[in-house]
């Protein structure tokens, strides 16, 4: 009998903090592999905590009944877990430079660096230029590999993001506020290629307050507030009006068109 796979994460008992400020007390939380997920919260809910957390940035204290586990295992090199999980978020956005290329973006996320610069652009390797001139190709950056992220515009740049995650053709993607600066044109494009990674057979988690981003093929949806799991179930369950309405203090009304769910103010 073949055994089943690890979980993508597993928290149990977990204390997360953020410099001095504890964040999340007692987290306990589990998502598989293959899950397709939404972590909505307002701010200040503990959503950058957990993604930090899954992204190897930061561990929970250590305590006897503390459980922290990504794919199985309770430690993890980060270059090593990047070739399993790709991340691209405004946070990684902003610490590239201007003058830094589209072709570099790409090429860093082999090594999990912002940018190729010094002795580590010796060790960048034909293949690896290849297959990111490729990625760029498929992502309609073809003519765009030389040009610096200042002459691209913000849609090209989140593109150009979303090709260094694929470099080691994870399982596993992960976004934070994908359409973050995006204008309605640029957001309807990056959700769509979205859409397209996650109807291939790959694992989403995306962390989000807008419920717009949120694509069909999202199955899952983990509610936050004040470092504490609200709900976690199937979305249309999550999704409710009274809860929304609880968790943000305001009214909250909750549309369903076409597979993607609309929040609007309520009375």
């Amino acid at each position: 009998m073949t055994p089943s796979p690890p979980p993508l994460i597993e928290f149990r008992n977990a204390a997360l903090y953020r410099g001095s400020t504890r964040v999340f007390d007692d987290l306990n939380l589990t998502i598989e592999q293959g899950e397709q997920i939404a972590v909505l919260g307002p701010n200040g809910a503990g959503k950058t905590t957990l993604l930090k957390a899954i992204n190897g940035e930061l561990y929970p204290v250590r305590s006897p009944e503390t459980v922290f586990r990504i794919l199985g295992r309770e430690r993890w090199n980060v270059w090593q877990l990047r070739k399993q999980i790709g991340i691209v978020s405004h946070d990684l956005h902003q610490r590239y430079t201007p003058t830094t290329t589209a072709l570099e973006v790409v090429v860093s996320g082999y090594y999990s660096s912002i940018g190729v610069h010094g002795s580590l652009s010796e060790l960048v390797s034909d293949e690896e230029i290849r297959m990111a001139k490729t990625l760029l190709a498929e992502f309609g950056l073809g003519d765009a590999t030389d040009r610096p992220l200042e002459k691209l515009s913000t849609g090209q740049q989140r593109r150009a993001l979303l090709a260094r995650a694929l470099v080691h053709d994870p399982a596993t993607l992960v976004f934070d506020e994908p359409t973050e600066g995006l204008d309605l044109a640029a957001g309807f494009d990056y959700l769509s290629r979205i859409r397209a990674l996650t109807r291939a057979g790959r694992n989403l988690l995306l962390v989000t307050h807008h419920l717009a981003e949120l694509p069909p093929e999202i199955d899952r949806v983990i509610l936050l507030a004040d470092g504490r799991i609200v709900a976690d179930g199937p979305k249309a369950q999550v999704l409710d009006e009274d809860l929304l309405s609880d968790v943000y203090a305001t009214a909250v009304r909750v549309r369903e068109v076409d597979g993607y769910y609309l929040a609007y103010p309520g009375s």
